[in-house]
């Protein structure tokens, strides 16, 4: 299972040394929630944060923008190092445009599903994109407790993959623990997204590597 430590619950007074110990661990990926107070109830953190991340980072920057209008900062975006860009479904009037442009851009291209929303919504886009990522919480806010709904949605999201020859990986982020990323393993997915669990625990790179192991 490939492990993408969320940065939002990081200790901003020390993310040099937090994006250190993600260097130190078996993580994949570092996910960056960038968060806008409009389309999220939150702000989180903007490019200047993600290039200070990126001088330091040995693993590549799997960028999330909770954010309207994404298209706007593709190239923002490619600068700042990132190897994925996410966007939201929900935001994207013109999704396969958003899509191509993120790919000419020389990146990874992600699209990301709200609870509510359902999976069905791909069919037309899923062999163009690099990875779906599920919500199991509403965005917003880190803390938030697993929608048990969300394992339905991941195996659906697999046989909509595998029916259509997509590559897509499945990420899911929200409430992500030893328990429920056991579940999601099973259910299909290829990356999980753990923020509080890694960041509260009292040994951060042996909880990475027992996500990593499931």
């Amino acid at each position: 299972m490939q492990v993408s430590p969320s940065l939002l619950s990081a200790d901003f007074g020390n993310i040099q040394r937090d994006v250190e110990m993600l260097n130190a661990s078996v993580a994949d990926l570092i996910h960056l929630d960038v968060m806008d107070g409009v389309f999220v109830p939150n702000i989180s953190f903007g490019f200047p944060v993600i290039k200070a991340v990126q001088k330091t980072a040995q693993k590549p920057l799997d960028v999330h923008l909770m954010i309207v209008e994404p298209q706007k900062y593709v190239s923002q975006v490619r600068d700042c190092g990132a190897e994925i860009m996410n966007v939201h479904y929900e935001v994207c009037q013109h999704l396969h445009r958003t899509i191509q442009q993120i790919k000419q851009a020389g990146m990874k291209a992600a699209v990301t599903l709200n609870p509510a929303t359902p999976v069905i919504m791909l069919e037309d886009i899923i062999t163009e994109v690099d990875m779906v990522l599920l919500m199991s919480v509403n965005p917003g806010f880190g803390g938030q407790s697993f929608i048990p709904n969300s394992l339905k949605k991941v195996r659906q999201l697999k046989d909509l993959i595998t029916q259509s020859g997509s590559n897509a990986l499945i990420e899911v982020d929200g409430g992500v623990n030893l328990e429920t990323g056991a579940q999601l393993a099973k259910a299909g997915a290829d990356i999980l997204v753990a923020g509080n669990f890694v960041f509260s625990a009292p040994n951060p790179i042996a909880t990475i590597e027992a996500l990593h192991n499931l």
